[in-house]
């Protein structure tokens, strides 16, 4: 197994030995779960309405006036135990005003913590909207969940709400294209994420090509989020899930990181299938399986309205607003919360800090996670 080290200031955007997201080091390390993590959603407007999206209703057509980026720096200043900082949106690259006034200054103050940073982008701008920051960012995330320019235009504009040409659509993908192998070859660190779907799934192999051919030193796998525009899609089972793993183990680049995110397998699983691909994974070299953040280690901060809630896409009321209440205030106060304690079970012996709350409820809804041990070791 590859076991986790202790974070150096010479790991930059996180390893195979040290993934600064991942909340197993500090929780295995300290006893507890800290807030190490915080993400902004910084915009809520976006150039695409991608079928998938997980934020998709709360898109707008005009932005509103964001809280000054001072505030949020002050909330920051207060969380002591802070490793990792997260930007999205909508498209946070959309607005050359939000890129001005909220990443830079966020990310030029993360430089100054040492603290590593990651904004998710659909990538499809101008180049050009990308440089003079882009050399603060540690991590330049994005999605990919399609074969060619045909999938993307259906996929990226599902619901648009009116008609965009394969010619316009085609443009844009070849533009996400271009730019993930100019900003690969320039050194930055660009991850790109795709989820498991009955759509993805049976093209996993080649879009893991298509990923390694852009340059991408990192290639995501997460589920598909049954939520906001992705609520009516169909979801994979856990079978052929477990199917789509092992054809890209099979067949992956071994030269990128694979990097599976809340995967709805787990080591106390009675099914002897699901306990060897877990162990699999932790044994095969350059690919990770990351613990989920949301709620563990990190909060995302609306930062139109101030809300603080445990994850960007998920059903949990807001759990605080930071012109009331600092985030270490509201961590504590997530943990109190039925839901922590209902899934924040722990099992050191095989790498495990318990399922993502949709993951659960979507495949394990019978299943009291606080009552079950794993039945493997690492």
């Amino acid at each position: 197994m590859k076991e986790a080290g202790s974070k150096t200031a010479g790991d930059k955007p996180g390893s195979i030995e040290w993934d600064p997201w991942d909340p197993w080091h500090i929780r295995k390390e300290t006893g507890q779960h800290q807030l190490t993590s915080v993400e902004f959603t910084v915009t809520q407007l976006c150039n695409l309405r991608c079928e998938h999206c997980a934020v998709g209703e709360m898109l707008v057509a005009e932005e509103g006036v964001s809280i000054p980026v001072e505030r949020l720096i002050h909330r920051l200043d207060e969380v002591d135990t802070l490793q990792t900082l997260s930007i999205t949106g909508g498209e946070p690259v959309l607005s050359p005003r939000v890129v001005k006034e909220t990443i830079r200054p966020l990310l030029r103050y993360a430089r100054s913590r040492g603290i590593r940073t990651q904004l998710n982008s659909n990538l499809t701008l101008p180049l050009s909207r990308y440089e003079g920051w882009v050399e603060d960012l540690d991590v330049l995330h994005i999605s990919y969940n399609y074969r060619d320019a045909a999938d993307f235009h259906r996929i990226a504009f599902e619901k648009y709400g009116r008609d965009v040409t394969p010619k316009a659509a085609e443009a844009l993908f070849d533009r996400m294209l271009d730019n993930a192998r100019a900003l690969s070859s320039a050194g930055v660190f660009v991850s790109a994420e795709t989820l498991l779907s009955p759509f993805t799934s049976p093209h996993i192999g080649q879009m893991h090509r298509d990923v390694a051919a852009m340059g991408c030193r990192r290639h995501e796998v997460h589920p598909l989020y049954p939520s906001d525009f992705a609520k009516g899609m169909n979801l994979v089972t856990l079978d052929t899930f477990r199917e789509a793993i092992l054809t890209l183990v099979e067949e992956r680049d071994p030269s990128v990181w694979i990097l599976f995110g809340t995967l709805p397998f787990y080591p106390c699983s009675d099914r002897i299938e699901d306990r060897e691909l877990w162990l699999r994974l932790h044994q095969e070299e350059n690919i990770t399986v990351r613990q989920d953040p949301d709620g563990r280690n990190r909060l995302n901060v609306n930062v139109f309205n101030g809300d603080v809630i445990v994850t960007d896409f998920g059903d949990v009321p807001p759990l605080g607003n930071i012109e009331t209440d600092s985030l270490p205030v509201i961590f504590d106060r997530w943990l109190g919360h039925p839901l922590a304690k209902k899934y924040h079970c722990f099992c050191p012996e095989a790498r495990c800090t318990g399922p993502n709350i949709l993951v659960a409820d979507t495949y394990y809804s019978g299943w009291n996670f606080r009552e079950r041990r794993a039945k493997i070791r690492l």
